[in-house]
């Protein structure tokens, strides 16, 4: 692994859905080296939802249970609890991220990248990329939280990825004996970006979000890299470069005693040009939107059902429906904004989780119904559903019902 061949390494997670899938499947040995890599600092999760849910058209319970759902894994697995807010990808943010999803949750701090364009343009002219967001009237400074709007993405700027098969992938090469030894070029490249980001910002304290999509596929070249630029930087001397996280980033930012502008709505609606507002995904896919709220409900009826009852360690329970909603209230799953596969991979999980609810509702219904009091042993009145209404169509009603 990367981050142990170097104690100063660090990197970020943010979609727990995701690690669980990997976790699961790692050896003991492995899961220790991850602990302890957590503990010291090297890995940060944040957010730590299930997913990076979208702002706008999700559920505010829906936003809710996938949050919790990310963050009982990583207090049970870690014992902590994540202080940064990494919303960096949504199409626009809501206020009720700033106070109920933000500031409720324990987030010192939320991030991320899509604003306004115009918006943007203005906050760096002002120095007001970073605020403290107030995003309840109600509940006022109890509710805030200090946010960072990344100036331009939330990849490196431009000349700095380092995947190995990106176009613009321009090494670090330091053995004087090779033609193309370029320290000294790619040492100003750096200062001179991180100079342009400083005269937007406030304080002497700026974030580079090394990374991007689908990126870290092979993570030794991305750090090969930073390593090398690290040292010659530091070792020129007009700036000082260092591996850091969010929390690290904001408790440096706090220190300096900085006052913040306030800032009290949203950041809708988003447009990345001229006349090119994303509001589309308000109404895309409305068959998956509705799929999704539906299931909504039914899984919180089903979870009350099965609290009753208690949860069985051994069949059918609610956490794979659990599981198929928080996945899809992700900014590219309940947004419609997708590729058909994808989608058809969502309603696919969606109908397997509903499908096991079903039997847990079921199953439920017929403990209450038959126990009069103490625990469920036989089940002699059963409970069938009608899954597709829509269609009047019925099976359980059409099959013959014994005497008796």
């Amino acid at each position: 692994m990367s981050l142990r061949r170097d104690r100063n390494r660090k990197f970020v997670f943010a979609e727990m859905a995701f690690f669980n899938r990997w976790w699961i499947r790692q050896s003991p040995e492995i899961q220790a080296e991850v602990r302890n890599l957590v503990a010291s600092g090297q890995l940060e999760f944040v957010n730590g939802g299930w997913c990076m849910h979208d702002e706008a058209t999700s559920h505010y319970i829906d936003m809710i249970d996938q949050t919790t759902l990310g963050h009982q894994l990583i207090k049970n697995e870690f014992n902590i609890t994540p202080r940064a807010g990494w919303q960096i990808d949504p199409f626009g943010h809501s206020a009720v991220q700033a106070y109920l999803l933000g500031a409720e949750v324990g987030f010192d701090s939320v991030h991320f990248a899509r604003i306004d364009y115009q918006d943007r343009a203005k906050r760096k002219e002002d120095k007001s990329l970073e605020v403290i967001w107030r995003g309840s009237r109600t509940f006022g400074s109890s509710s805030q939280i200090f946010t960072n709007a990344f100036p331009i993405h939330y990849s490196p700027p431009h000349g700095f990825h380092f995947e190995v098969d990106d176009a613009d992938f321009v090494p670090v090469q330091d053995d004087p004996l090779i033609f193309d030894f370029n320290v000294d070029i790619r040492v100003n490249d750096f200062i001179n970006a991180a100079i342009t980001q400083a005269n937007v910002t406030r304080t002497n304290h700026i974030m580079w979000t090394m990374g991007g999509d689908f990126q870290y596929q092979y993570a030794e070249s991305w750090f090969k890299e930073m390593d090398k630029l690290i040292h010659y930087v530091n070792k020129d001397g007009r700036v000082n470069a260092l591996y850091s996280t969010p929390s690290i980033y904001v408790d440096a930012k706090h220190a300096t005693n900085e006052s913040w502008p306030l800032k009290t709505d949203d950041y809708f609606p988003y447009a990345d040009d001229g006349h090119s507002y994303w509001t589309g995904f308000f109404t895309s896919r409305p068959a998956l939107k509705r799929y999704i709220r539906m299931l909504s409900g039914y899984y919180l009826a089903a979870r009350q059902l099965e609290f009753f009852t208690g949860r069985k360690s051994n069949g059918f329970n609610t956490f794979s429906l659990g599981d198929a909603l928080g996945v899809t209230q992700h900014h590219d799953a309940v947004t419609g904004t997708a590729k058909q596969h994808t989608t058809d991979d969502y309603a696919k999980r969606l109908a397997i989780g509903a499908s096991e609810s079903e039997a847990v509702v079921s199953s439920a219904l017929s403990c209450l119904v038959n126990s009069k009091s103490g625990p469920c042993s036989t089940t002699s009145l059963l409970f069938s559903q009608c899954q597709l209404l829509n269609i009047s169509y019925c099976p359980p009603t059409e099959e013959e019902i014994t005497e008796g």
